[in-house]
């Protein structure tokens, strides 16, 4: 595991070596990105409406720890990039009072399945916290980390976690790929002011 999800791990208190008892993600930490005379003057709902209007494509990170007793873990998400080319390098950004976090960070690698135009259910099934996300849903180990590899994704990117930053309340995950592969596919499914679109060609 990388050393910076090590520390975090040490944050929450978590084990970090083996022989200790499993951990339980709840009770979270009180987790203030920021103190209260610090917060800009944004109203929360006005930001989720601006920032609505950029459109991104949307994925499924996924992880596995051998020693979980949960099985396989894994949730939707939209914020993720490319950060670096030389080494390569991706990121991706989770919310710190995420229950699925802590579990991908034990397991010290994820694999990134980027989804298509058609995969809105299968998204939907991700975001749906305490449910069984992997229940029918088909998979295989990613080549280099063992990370779910979901059959149906038409791309992926399997990584080991290099670093983790703190940014708010968020958590921004940097992590190196060891693996990569595409295949053909009728384009990617996007998220837009908050509904699944896919992508077309201009209009002239």
């Amino acid at each position: 595991m990388a050393a910076t999800a090590v520390r975090y791990l040490r944050s929450v208190g978590a084990a970090t070596t083996a022989g200790t008892a499993p951990v339980d993600p709840l009770p979270r930490p009180d987790l203030r990105a920021v103190a209260d005379d610090e917060r800009l003057p944004v109203d929360p709902a006005e930001f989720r409406h601006v920032l609505g209007h950029f459109a991104s494509g949307v994925t499924i990170v996924t992880a596995h720890d051998p020693d979980d007793a949960q099985g396989p873990a894994g949730f939707a998400c939209q914020s993720f990039a490319s950060l670096s080319l030389d080494p390569p390098l991706v990121t991706f950004m989770v919310a710190r009072t995420s229950t699925t976090w802590p579990r991908i960070a034990r397991a010290g690698a994820f694999c990134v399945n980027i989804l298509g135009a058609d995969q809105g259910a299968l998204c939907r099934s991700f975001a749906v916290s305490g449910a069984d996300k992997f229940a029918g849903v088909a998979y295989e180990a990613a080549p280099a980390t063992g990370s779910p590899l979901l059959d149906s994704a038409p791309a992926w990117i399997d990584c080991r976690i290099q670093a983790v930053h703190t940014g708010g309340d968020h958590l921004i995950v940097v992590g190196r790929v060891e693996a990569l592969g595409a295949a053909d596919g009728d384009g990617p499914l996007l998220f837009h002011r908050g509904v699944f679109g896919r992508f077309g060609p201009l209009g002239g």
